[in-house]
């Protein structure tokens, strides 16, 4: 038995992966964290908000998206003010003169928004960075600022808001950021870990994938060749404990077939061998037989004599070492026909198309010559058919003969059984040729069918992997 050598268990493997993308992904996560700065908030002042309440027409903010303001829009209550939402609103009121009570802010506080709540001291060159506070109220003032009294704070709104004035018709007059379908710095920053973690892992999981999948791939294979040839050689595969295990049991089951066929054939060769002594034995004895007794008598051991004959040359062909090679078989029908047709028999070749296939040359010569002189015997004519389905290579033996009975189209398969009802060896044949057929088509990883042909007589179809 090949030596196997022992890996990890798969749990182990597939549990190590698994850390080791959690901890790839992590360790990208911090790194871009802790390398990139933090993303600037958009910001608006009440001076932008209020130019474009006054104007009706949307405003671009140096510091984020276009302010556009819709006629009537809808805005809802949060509740109760607090002392810097009221201030707000109070600027906004003194802005575009309109009494407190008729605006109504609405701030979205999610998680993508900063909120500010020390006043902003402006450095002598402009800067649009972060600025650092805690994240308390959603908006701050910042001196300066355009629009602003001198020496007094402007206040500033951070994130998404809506800002509305109720007009005297009831409706609202409604001011918001546009919404767009950009992704915000910190989206941006999400995506961009998301794909290195991708990136870093997916060599990972690749490389795992394919190692798990070796071994089910040779299993595949290997079961493959033990259906076409019990003597193919045992596995030779190094991966985790249960796969080792796995191929362990596959080489011991192959094994064991193997001797399970080796020893049937054998016995049944040496039964067929030994037989040949006493039939030896009754053809003296019946020389003293009635004439008439003795023709029937030696007509029934010419026909055992036959059967253990054709019965040792199967067991012969099926314990010959198969050569598989690469063959064009349509060139090998083509050269069983016209064997036949050298002989005086009816044989042609219909359709020859060029299919290679892989096989034994002298096992396929043996399947064809026995569906050929099949069809001779009992159809008269022969016509045969080579061409590639599905990829297959089909063989097709057509005859002009009666047929044979549905009930009786898997049967005939079976050795030693003829359909003849003469039990006539010389019309009716031994009963191995269909037998060995399909043992030869099977074990190139084919079968051969038999069907009733609408127009009259019967055709063999055989299908090998082409």
């Amino acid at each position: 038995m090949t030596p196997f050598r022992r890996g990890a268990p798969l749990f182990v493997q597939a549990l190590g992966l698994v850390i080791v993308t959690l901890v790839a992904a992590q360790l990208i996560s911090i790194a871009v964290i802790f390398n990139l700065p933090p993303p600037p908030p958009e910001f608006y002042r009440s001076s932008e908000i209020a130019r474009a309440i006054r104007s009706g027409q949307p405003v671009q903010p140096r510091d984020g998206r276009l302010l556009v303001v819709k006629q009537r829009g809808s805005v809802r209550s949060i509740g109760p003010d607090s002392p810097r939402r009221i201030d707000f609103k109070n600027e906004i009121s003194r802005a575009i003169d309109v009494p407190v009570d008729r605006i109504e802010l609405q701030i979205d506080n999610g998680p993508r928004f900063f909120v500010r709540r020390a006043p902003v001291t402006p450095p002598k060159a402009r800067d649009d960075g972060p600025r650092t506070g805690p994240p308390r109220e959603p908006f701050a003032r910042e001196p300066g600022a355009p629009g602003a009294p001198r020496g007094k704070d402007e206040p500033l709104l951070f994130g998404d808001f809506k800002l509305g004035v109720r007009q005297s018709d009831g409706h609202w007059l409604v001011v918001e950021p546009k919404p767009t379908f950009r992704f915000d710095s910190w989206q941006q920053r999400v995506l961009l870990i998301l794909l290195l973690s991708v990136a870093a892992v997916t060599p990972l999981a690749w490389l795992f994938a394919r190692r798990l999948a070796q071994p089910i791939t040779a299993f595949a294979d290997a079961a493959e060749r033990l259906g076409k040839d019990p003597r193919t050689p045992p596995l030779n595969i190094t991966g985790s404990g249960e796969v080792v295990a796995a191929a362990t049991a596959f080489n011991n089951m192959q094994e064991r077939l193997r001797r399970y066929v080796e020893d049937r054939t054998a016995m049944v060769g040496a039964i067929a061998h030994d037989l040949r002594t006493p039939l030896t034995r009754l053809k003296f004895r019946i020389e003293a037989t009635p004439d008439d007794i003795r023709t029937k008598l030696a007509a029934d051991i010419d026909q055992m004599e036959a059967m253990i004959s054709a019965t040792l040359g199967f067991v012969r062909d099926t314990n010959r070492p198969a050569e598989r090679t690469k063959l064009e078989l349509s060139s090998l029908v083509e050269s069983v026909i016209d064997e036949a047709a050298e002989t005086g028999g009816r044989a042609t070749v219909e359709r020859a198309d060029k299919v290679v296939i892989e096989g034994d040359p002298v096992a396929l010569k043996r399947m064809i010559a026995n569906l050929v002189d099949n069809a001779l015997k009992y159809g008269g004519a022969v016509r045969g058919s080579v061409y590639a389905e599905d990829g297959m290579a089909i063989i097709e033996i057509d005859d002009d003969g009666p047929g044979v009975p549905p009930a009786e189209l898997e049967r005939v398969f079976e050795p030693f059984y003829r359909g003849e009802p003469s039990r006539n060896r010389e019309t009716g044949g031994i009963g191995l040729g269909l037998a060995v057929v399909r043992s030869l088509a099977r074990a190139h990883g084919g079968d051969v069918t038999l069907q009733n042909r609408p127009s009259g007589g019967l055709r063999a179809s055989v299908s090998l992997p082409a």
